[in-house]
């Protein structure tokens, strides 16, 4: 009984999380996109702004739930939640901190990569049940982005899988740091085992993967349906693309799933390639800052910093780059961003068996 209570709480503290930071990163993102542009963004609801978020959920929260008469009601009602389930399911498997995970899996990676493929079934329900032309043509898009760039994604993912032989990403975590149990050498040559830091990180161990990596985080953008690949939600041709026809606590909850996702495959990327929890500074002769700054406390910070960077690439590129066509979108995958993952793989292989 107190194992289902432990994972009652568990669950409930990743929800708040995930409901925290969707709050988190609304406000930030009009922030951004605020300064982006040369304006102030939210100024008066709280300081700076502050509660503007919480004024909007309470608003949604008041909404009625209005169903258009000729929509599939089944596929209609149960979208929102399939698509925040595959994104909320993901953060089982993924390590905050030395021994502080809350499902520790050895196929987390699978895991969490088959997990979030599941978005795209409950968008194209979105978009199919809605009965709405603009929704459809969102859902179809949605669709073939995110199994186009799963390709890429997936391949880069196997880069680093291959270089840490191992699919379990708390062992994966640990292998990038001061607590690795096997010799860690920055470049190849190097042995920073004792030193740690960021020279342990895994795109400093094989140059080829800080390719993988920016190969990951553009394909993630468009896992994410973020600009410049937000041709599903392209306010500009499809209303609001397959959300058109959502409102109150369904269209919260697409939006929730749409932030957690940021973070999910931001965090994904920085446990992959970025040393997880482990800390960036490394051990400088006597002065032991990375076996300091690492700990349960510490690398929770850490892992936070890691990821809040990498979603705040996210929103700058939203607002700095123009919206992809659809065709240059595909260009991109599958002429550029996949054969450049295979080649990646490819040198991952021959890394590991004759510099490691």
């Amino acid at each position: 009984m107190n194992l289902y209570i432990i994972y009652i709480l568990i669950a409930v503290l990743l929800f708040s999380f995930t409901a925290a930071f969707a709050l988190f990163g609304v406000y930030a993102e009009r922030k951004v996109a605020a300064f982006i542009q040369d304006r102030l963004g939210p100024m008066e609801t709280g300081k700076y702004g502050s509660l503007q978020t919480i004024a909007d959920i309470l608003k949604m929260l008041q909404k009625e739930f209005i169903v258009p008469a000729a929509a599939d009601k089944i596929l209609f009602a149960a979208a929102p939640v399939i698509i925040f389930l595959s994104v909320y399911m993901g953060f089982a498997a993924l390590p905050w901190a030395p021994g502080a995970v809350p499902a520790s899996l050895n196929i987390g990676v699978f895991y969490v990569f088959a997990i979030i493929s599941v978005e795209s079934i409950g968008i194209l329900m979105a978009g199919w049940g809605s009965n709405n032309k603009y929704s459809l043509l969102g859902g179809l898009r949605s669709v073939a982005q995110v199994v186009s760039y799963e390709i890429p994604a997936g391949i880069a993912l196997v880069s680093a899988v291959m270089i840490a032989q191992s699919l379990d990403l708390q062992v994966i975590a640990v292998r990038q740091g001061v607590t690795a149990t096997e010799t860690i050498k920055f470049l190849g040559f190097w042995d920073v085992s004792k030193t740690g830091g960021f020279l342990a990180w895994h795109v400093f161990q094989a140059p080829h993967l800080i390719i993988a990596y920016i190969i990951y985080f553009i394909a993630s953008l468009a896992e994410c349906n973020r600009a410049p690949f937000d041709i599903p939600e392209a306010e500009s041709e499809l209303v609001a693309g397959f959300h058109t026809e959502y409102t109150g606590l369904r269209f919260a909850f697409i939006f929730l799933a749409e932030y957690s996702m940021m973070f999910l495959v931001g965090m994904v990327g920085v446990i992959l390639f970025l040393g997880g929890w482990n800390s960036p500074l490394p051990n400088i002769g006597t002065l032991k800052l990375a076996d300091w700054t690492t700990g349960l406390a510490w690398g929770i910070v850490w892992t936070l910093l890691k990821v809040l960077l990498v979603v705040g690439a996210q929103m700058w590129i939203r607002w700095t780059l123009p919206r992809l066509r659809i065709d240059q979108l595909m260009n991109l995958c599958w002429k550029v961003l996949t054969p450049l993952a295979f080649l990646c793989m490819l040198i991952s292989g021959v890394w590991r068996l004759m510099v490691m």
